[in-house]
């Protein structure tokens, strides 16, 4: 077994769920244009969630307008949302095939 960590984030609004295997949080330039990624949030900013690729992503928002670092993440409001980041633990088990009759070979 392996433990890994993840992010969920939920829409409080809705109850929509999305998890990733990383995030990151973006700053815009005056013009809305990408301006630089960060390891934190920040008013302003955006979460974007892994993979970050400019062809597919789990999930982006709309800029900050207020938030509040918790124990386990993130609470925060944007323009168009209410949503709670967290870091959870998922177990990874590896899977076997296990055969419980041992003269069972198959189909002939």
């Amino acid at each position: 077994m392996q433990n890994i960590e993840m992010y969920k984030l939920t829409r409080l609004d809705d109850g929509l769920i999305k998890q990733s295997a990383d995030v990151m949080w973006i700053q815009w330039d005056e013009a809305g244009r990408f301006d630089s990624k960060h390891n934190e949030p920040a008013i302003g900013r955006s979460l974007f969630m892994s993979p970050f690729n400019p062809i597919f992503y789990t999930w982006q928002t709309t800029q900050i307008i207020a938030f509040k670092l918790t124990v386990s993440g993130v609470e925060f409001v944007t323009k168009n949302s209410n949503y709670v980041l967290e870091r959870i633990e998922e177990i990874l088990v590896k899977e076997y095939n296990i055969k419980t009759n041992t003269n069972d070979h198959g189909p002939e």
